[in-house]
């Protein structure tokens, strides 16, 4: 096999996962990523079902895409009613998509309990909703709902709905696994089987109840399916649905299958990381090949293994997906550690320089205090260009104040006051919050906005607080763990203190510092 097609769904079956809802403006912006990242489809929506997703489809239909695809999204006509006259169907082609996807009933257990109709108006809400779609013109894919539950329970019925959809007209017919539940050795084995059955295009979509969505759909793959469906992330209804970019990385890198332009793989780190920032997700620091931790290392072996040569202990290069080495700074690394992280930065430092043994014993002293770098690399960066005088700070402080007040409603409100001097001129700006770090954050924005607008493109994502001696009790040390995100990136700082609002502040300033150091880089 050649090639395989990319059938992202992030807009459609990715925005059904819990907590994400996404705007009009923001569907348009993740299409054009997906567009520039080069997938061949890009589901947008069931443009029957509610005036956001039509509005989407109209506000494309003026937007030139240069890779891909738009695709519409709906399901057969209903009972006792012809297509043509379907509202869900003519919202079809009103959309103005070039292709049409309809989710049919395969299982015969569906057919029976939610259709509630006989097998066969079935196979005629099937063939007569394609044959209509592809008479006005358009391309029409056709998923096979609970493809391997149906054919696990009645083959030849399940069967009998894929020929219907391919005599109709339809160009692809996609297997899905909607519950998510059936591994990979039997998608491969049933995938095998209906290669030999349908002769046009035959796509997999996997959802992850099970944790083998993306195991499943490259065992698809190989047993014969040429178009792959999935999201960015994996995001999706329930545990989410087969993540494209792991899915896109394997079949290019390790299956030798094209699937995207090669000089598009190193963007894959990016679109992964500017759909979670657009879906407010925290990155997973996990998520192989373009995760935060994909391609960290800390015990000094791997170190010293590593710097001589990369493949001991990385599977791939991570440049060739976007992403970057990390080596985590820690008390196990030694000079190591440190050395490597001073050349990611471009500081001149070798084994034997004076500043090398300063920064070592200042982070074994930091450490020993509680502080853990290995999880704020965007801390250790700017405690580095601080040892070295590399540094410029971007304002200074001249104190702040956080006032938690509590009403006679019960109501809890919070109020931070801080005083910096940027550029020379003074701010003393007033913010409420949802909570002292929360208020800090809003009062350090508005005083810093009109200098460096650009903060307004990055957000605290994760807050962490742990009691470092709980034999202390109220009176012990704190360290809080800060993850910010922006469009392209995700860092981490810390803050360790007595004092929690101490702690924070010092987690929050670096935050906001790199953010700034990295946008002037």
């Amino acid at each position: 096999m050649n090639q395989v097609k990319i059938y992202d769904t992030t807009l459609r079956d990715g925005s059904q996962g819990e907590g994400i809802s996404y705007s009009v403006t923001d569907k348009v912006r993740i299409a054009q990523e997906l567009d520039m990242l080069g997938v061949h489809f890009i589901e947008g929506g069931w443009p029957g079902s509610n005036p956001k997703d039509m509005e989407f489809f109209l506000r494309m239909s003026k937007v030139k895409l240069v890779n891909s695809k738009l695709a519409a999204f709906s399901m057969t006509r209903r009972l006792n009613m012809k297509a043509k006259e379907d509202p869900n169907i003519k919202a079809l082609v009103k959309s103005q998509a070039e292709v049409i996807t309809i989710v049919g009933k395969t299982w015969d257990l569906h057919v029976r309990d939610v259709l509630k109709t006989s097998r066969e108006e079935n196979i005629n809400m099937i063939r007569d909703t394609v044959k209509f779609i592809v008479s006005e013109g358009l391309d029409v894919f056709y998923d096979a709902e609970h493809f391997f539950e149906a054919y696990t329970s009645n083959k030849e019925y399940a069967l009998k709905t894929l020929i219907a959809a391919q005599d109709a007209g339809a160009s692809a017919l996609c297997l899905c696994d909607t519950n998510g539940g059936t591994l990979p050795q039997e998608i491969s084995k049933i995938v095998g089987e209906v290669r030999k059955r349908v002769g046009v295009s035959l796509g997999i979509h996997c959802h992850n109840d099970a944790g083998v969505a993306i195991a499943g759909s490259l065992a698809a793959v190989l047993a014969g399916c040429d178009m792959v469906q999935g999201t960015i992330n994996g995001i999706g209804e329930r545990c989410g649905n087969a993540d494209l970019i792991p899915i896109i990385a394997n079949l290019q890198l390790k299956m030798g299958i094209n699937c995207i332009k090669e000089e598009k793989l190193k963007e894959l780190t990016h679109v992964s990381h500017y759909i979670s920032e657009i879906s407010n997700m925290k990155q997973r620091n996990e998520q192989p090949y373009v995760g935060q931790s994909s391609f960290a290392h800390k015990g000094g072996m791997h170190i010293n293994a590593i710097t001589k040569n990369p493949k001991t202990y990385e599977h791939i290069d991570p440049a060739l997906v976007g992403n970057s080495r990390r080596i985590l700074v820690s008390e196990l690394a030694g000079k190591t550690g440190v050395l490597i992280r001073a050349k990611d930065l471009h500081l001149d430092l070798t084994r034997d320089t004076p500043e090398t043994k300063k920064i070592l014993k200042l982070v074994q002293k930091l450490e020993h205090r509680g502080y853990h770098f290995e999880a704020a690399e965007a801390s250790f960066e700017i405690l580095m260009k601080r040892a070295l005088k590399k540094y410029k700070k971007f304002f200074e402080l001249e104190g702040f104040r956080v006032v938690v007040e509590r009403h006679l409603d019960k109501k809890i409100t919070t109020e931070a006051i801080i005083k910096i001097k940027v550029r020379g001129k003074k701010e003393h700006t007033v913010s409420m919050g949802d909570g002292p770090v929360n208020a800090l954050d809003n009062a350090l924005r508005k005083a810093l906005k009109e200098f460096y607008p650009n903060l307004s493109k990055m957000h605290l994502c994760d807050f962490k607080v742990r009691v470092l001696d709980e034999k202390a009790g109220t009176a012990a040390r704190v360290r809080v763990l800060i993850q910010s995100q922006d469009e392209k990136d995700t860092w981490n700082t810390i803050g360790v203190s007595e004092n929690i609002i101490e702690a924070s502040w010092q987690a929050l300033l670096d935050s906001v510092e790199y953010k700034l150091l990295k946008d002037i880089n």
